[in-house]
Order: structure tokens, then C-alpha cells, then sequence
């Protein structure tokens, strides 16, 4: 699996060989590395070096070290938890303006309701439908529905992001979604007649999705994005 380091670059190589071992699968999570003698010995490095490599890939999230008889260099589960965290954080100390985070989506989220429309499963159309039933009972009762209903939203367009089976996609506008709740509360919308907008326009969408109308629903979502970003653009500069 490991081979001699090389000697002008002993560090990165060290990193760069294990890295690769993990994120190909010959390393899965859970799996010990070897004791730190046999790494110097397979790398042919110093004791030092490896050390300083393994505490890389800890920072990275690769590995985990355990001391004690039984520790050792561990490899952990990759997951999206620190960049989540950071992203989450921007958003949630509007560090992300309302100007940014209104190009973003518009652009994005039309892209990713194509690709819905283009490769969405039948399990994930009803479920669609069956979250577009939802909002409707909630429309029906008003703005004294209007937190359920903008919940309802939100997984409508986390359901998209799954539907378009890109997992950079549904993971970003995960994380959106999960933490855009700064800028509702900063410019509410609370409002009978948006609320009908909302839905027309999500049922609109849906409907193209379960059509398979990739350019229709791709200039639906952009409008979509683009007239809810307004109003609350329209609220920040009065």
C-alpha cells in the first residue's frame, strides 16, 4: 500500500500517500495504520516526520489518534461537518450578504431543478407531490400556518437538491436551507398572499419536474428564487 517516501519532499509524500489510500477505499474507516515503526521503516523516514504527517491528517479529519496500548492512527468517516459548520456560521452572522446569497441561489437552484427534472426517481416525485399536498393544507389555513408552511418549503427544495443526484448540490443547498432562517426573521415575508405566490409557484415547478420540462422548470426556479429575493432585497434598502 506504502512505498519510500520521497526524499525531496518527504512530508507532502507521506501525507499525500496515506491521504490517497484513505479516499480510494484501501483504507476504510475504522481501519488501524500501521504501528509508527513500520510506517518509518515502509516510508524509510525519521520518527519526527511521520509524526508531524500523522498530526496533518488528524487536522484534516482522516485519522483519529489514540494513545495507549490499544491506540494508534485510526481512520475516521469522512464527513462534511467542518465545512458545514463554517458555512453554517457565515450565514447565521450574516457574513454572507443578502445581495450574495440571492446571486447564489438563483443561479444554483435553477441549475439543480433541471437536473431534477432530468434524473428524478418515481419515489422521489411522490414525495414531492405528497410535501406539495402538505403546503396546501397549510395554505389553507393562512399566515396562522405560515412557519409549518415555509418548513414545508424548505424541504421541497432540499427534496429538488436530492432529486438532481449531484451530492455537491444537495449538500450545499442543504446547508442553505438549514441555515437561511437568519435572513427570514431579518426580512419578514409574513404574508397571505405571498404565501399563495410561494405555492403556486412551488406547485408550478413540481409539475414541470414530474414533466421532465428541464428548461421550463430551470427559468420557473430562477424566477422563483429571484422574486423572493427581491422583496426581501426591496425590505433591506427601506
Amino acid at each position: 500500500m506504502f512505498k519510500k517516501s520521497n526524499q525531496q519532499r518527504l512530508f507532502q509524500d507521506l501525507v499525500s500517500q496515506i491521504e490517497k489510500a484513505i479516499l480510494d477505499g484501501q483504507l476504510k474507516a475504522g481501519d488501524k495504520l500501521p504501528p509508527q515503526r513500520e510506517l518509518v521503516d515502509m516510508f524509510q523516514t525519521s520518527r519526527a516526520t511521520l509524526r508531524e504527517a500523522l498530526r496533518v491528517l488528524e487536522l484534516k479529519g482522516l485519522i483519529a489518534i489514540k494513545l495507549g496500548a490499544q491506540g494508534g492512527a485510526i481512520v475516521k468517516k469522512i464527513n462534511t461537518e467542518p465545512v458545514t459548520e463554517s458555512l453554517a456560521l457565515l450565514m447565521q452572522h450574516r457574513q454572507v450578504s443578502l445581495q450574495e446569497l440571492a446571486e447564489f441561489r438563483e443561479d444554483i437552484e435553477g441549475r439543480v431543478a433541471a437536473l431534477a427534472a432530468e434524473r428524478a426517481h418515481d419515489d422521489e416525485l411522490n414525495q414531492l407531490h405528497t410535501l406539495l399536498a402538505k403546503a396546501q393544507s397549510y395554505l389553507a389555513n393562512g399566515v396562522a400556518a405560515w412557519e409549518k408552511f415555509c418548513l414545508v418549503d424548505k424541504q421541497i427544495h432540499i427534496a429538488i437538491a436530492t432529486a438532481s443526484h449531484n451530492a455537491v448540490y444537495r449538500f450545499v443547498l442543504r446547508v442553505v436551507h438549514d441555515n437561511i432562517e437568519p435572513f427570514y426573521e431579518a426580512y419578514p415575508l409574513k404574508d397571505a398572499r405571498i404565501m399563495e405566490e410561494n405555492f403556486q409557484d412551488l406547485q408550478d415547478i413540481v409539475h414541470a419536474i414530474a414533466k421532465k420540462k428541464a428548461t421550463a422548470v430551470k427559468a420557473l426556479m430562477k424566477s422563483h428564487v429571484r422574486r423572493f429575493n427581491r422583496y426581501m432585497l426591496n425590505q433591506e434598502a427601506t
